[in-house]
């Protein structure tokens, strides 16, 4: 996927231009191709982004450790506001009071916008922090019973095990 050139929205039908695509996106071990479509929409100050995209991944379970496929579909939709210091970091202060309105992403008039990087945001936004294979899914069992002692050097700390108060 190329990346957009913003000002060449403002030529498109309705300042809209939308992308299908199913590709393997870089940095993202995924089952089958990442598919789905893009629409970016420049509205004078800023961009409106929305997507539907959908692909399957293999997550390993944080409770048993198996691996398990996990449908990962997403809908997300985004402001991007245009602003001219936005690619130019150093022109801000060191230090300066950040209210909550003003936490959002930026790119300049002139840019660059990467729908592959945003893609790849969402989906890495959007995966589960906790990673279960299943609702009940118990977690690594505990061994039932010591081993047999392979090893008759072990056997005199076995003894000791077997006087200590359970």
């Amino acid at each position: 996927m190329d990346a957009i050139h913003i000002p060449s929205l403002l030529k498109a039908p309705e300042s809209t231009e939308t992308l299908q695509f199913r590709e393997f996106i870089p940095g993202l071990e995924t089952l089958m191709p990442v598919r789905g479509a893009i629409e970016v929409a420049h509205r004078g100050t800023y961009l409106e982004v929305s997507a539907s995209v959908e692909t399957i991944l293999t997550l390993t379970c944080d409770r048993c450790l198996q691996q398990y496929n996990y449908r990962l579909k997403i809908q997300p939709q985004e402001l991007i506001w245009l602003d001219e210091r936005a690619d130019r970091p150093d022109d801000f202060p060191i230090e300066q009071e950040v209210s909550m309105e003003e936490l959002v992403e930026m790119l300049p008039p002139q840019g660059d916008f990467d729908p592959q990087g945003w893609i790849y945001e969402q989906l890495c936004l959007a995966l589960p922090a906790q990673k279960h294979c299943r609702e009940d899914c118990q977690g690594i069992s505990p061994a039932e019973s010591s081993p047999p002692i392979a090893d008759s050097r072990w056997a005199a700390l076995q003894q000791l095990k077997g006087q200590l108060p359970s």
